[in-house]
């Protein structure tokens, strides 16, 4: 019975999408939903950004192998990177007009700066939809009692959020969200609210007690210069790397005005700092109610933990409901980072190889749903190879992050905020950083600075040396917020 209402949520779920394809009648509706969206669809989105299969099943398995301290580059850093975002990004760029963030380094620098640092950003996608695709994999794994492997789970998924993400792009994203993160809010709330009635747990205090007497609350990290380091790190590799990103991006962008791209980020990544604490708890609580089933997990995979503690000892209707609230999260990450690589390739490399950029919308439509298909396969090959090499969800998360930290962040806010920021800086910024991060991953990669922030620090000096050595020739400075 459990699987036959998932098989009816997937079933509503394209429908959903499908529907949203109504609505798409040229390229800039499938990719900005015609700037029209309102402020409650924004803070939906916002939400939906990161929280996927990371926050329900990576974030808790973490917290169980390690402690809070352990989750400093999500939740935290992803909550930074969208706060940040909305504060200090989305007025500048959502004025400018850009359908994707690529357009912005070719309006501010030029056209070899637009192209490698749209494939930089197209490329950190790989591993962020790998990770949801991985965790569907996982969850139909657990509800078909092993009927169904993870890699024929992992197919699965793919197809279904593919296919309506191909039709309806960014309102499919939209409508599908919308309805998705009201089932995630609604059903984790009442299943925390089961769970605190359980004689083992009883409520909240006494699991925050049990944590905090575990050491699981321990945080900052101990006062040596190496774990300080590693620590920042953590935090900034999300905290800045994913800021230059086009999903984040896109939902600011396809705002109904500037107010709301602001706001409706700022809100969004709030609310995710906050709700992310709510699987942590749940998963937590699972060790109190059953000991012998999550030392069993803890020791084969930590992700398994909440999953299984639903089926084995929750009613029919909260696992209908938790599976259909996971499901919901993991596609709602899922087709919104999988429409923003194909945009970035549709429309900053495609369309700009074409003669005198003619396309039409009708063709560039085509043409991104086509990228669409071909990164969903790229996606699944990814998916089933980090199965085989048993990368985690964390970890297939964490790497994601790494080559626009280490690229993009630093052209992006010199552009933005310092006039003097200009081509050839941006040039040496992304060599440098590029080449700093690659080689300290091979001669060092578990150094105290890991190779992403030696990277930043290189494309840094990249921007400043090469900006203040050479005449400002960048393009004026976009439209600032009084």
């Amino acid at each position: 019975m459990l699987i036959g209402f998932v098989v009816l949520y997937l079933v509503l779920s394209i429908g959903i999408g499908l529907y949203a394809a109504t609505r798409v009648h040229s390229a800039a509706d499938y990719i900005t939903a015609g700037r029209s969206l309102p402020m409650i669809v924004v803070v939906a989105m916002v939400f939906a950004t990161w929280f996927g299969a990371e926050t329900v099943l990576g974030i808790p398995a973490t917290f169980l192998d390690e402690n809070l301290g352990g989750t400093i580059s999500d939740p935290f850093g992803a909550a930074l990177a969208l706060i940040l975002f909305g504060l200090l990004f989305a007025r500048p760029l959502y004025r400018m007009k850009l359908v994707t963030l690529g357009d912005f380094y070719r309006e501010r620098y030029n056209r070899p700066v637009e192209i490698v640092m749209s494939l930089a950003i197209a490329a950190s996608y790989l591993g962020w939809v790998s990770a949801q695709v991985t965790a569907l994999g996982l969850v139909f794994n657990v509800l078909s009692d092993g009927a169904i492997t993870t890699s024929q789970g992992i197919l699965i998924g793919a197809a279904v959020v593919s296919l309506y993400t191909l039709f309806g792009g960014m309102w499919s994203v939209a409508l599908t969200t919308l309805v998705q993160m009201t089932i995630i809010v609604a059903g984790l709330l009442w299943i925390s609210y089961l769970v605190g009635g359980m004689p083992e747990v009883g409520g909240v205090a006494p699991v925050v007690e049990h944590a905090a007497a575990a050491g699981k609350f321990e945080f900052w990290p101990a006062m040596e210069w190496a774990a300080i380091v590693t620590f920042v790190a953590g935090l900034l590799t999300m905290g800045f790397g994913s800021i230059p990103q086009q999903d984040v991006f896109q939902r600011a962008n396809a705002s109904r005005n500037e107010r709301i791209a602001v706001w409706g980020t700022v809100i969004g990544g709030a609310l995710y700092l906050l709700f992310a604490a709510v699987p942590i708890y749940l998963t937590y609580s699972a060790t109190l109610v059953d000991p012998v089933m999550t030392t069993a997990l803890l020791a084969e995979d930590a992700q398994l933990v909440l999953p299984t503690f639903v089926k084995m000892h929750l009613p029919l209707a909260a696992q209908i409901i938790f599976y259909g609230a996971l499901l919901s999260v993991i596609m709602s990450t899922a087709s919104g980072t999988l429409l923003a690589p194909s945009v970035t390739i549709s429309e900053n490399i495609i369309k700009e190889m074409m003669p005198q950029h003619r396309m039409s919308q009708k063709q560039l439509l085509l043409v991104t749903r086509a990228v669409v298909v071909v990164f969903a396969v790229l996606v699944v090959l990814y998916s089933l190879w980090s199965l085989e090499s048993a990368t985690s969800i964390h970890q297939m998360v964490e790497n994601a992050y790494k080559v626009t930290l280490a690229t993009a962040f630093v052209p992006l806010f010199a552009g933005l905020y310092w006039k003097r920021a200009n081509s050839f800086g941006a040039g040496l910024s992304i060599v440098l950083g590029f080449s700093a991060w690659i080689a300290m991953e091979f001669i060092a990669p578990e150094a105290a600075l890991p190779p992403q922030f030696v990277g930043l620090i290189a494309s840094l000096i990249g921007m400043l040396a090469g900006s203040l050595g050479t005449r400002p020739r960048g393009a004026p400075l976009p439209s600032m917020p009084h």
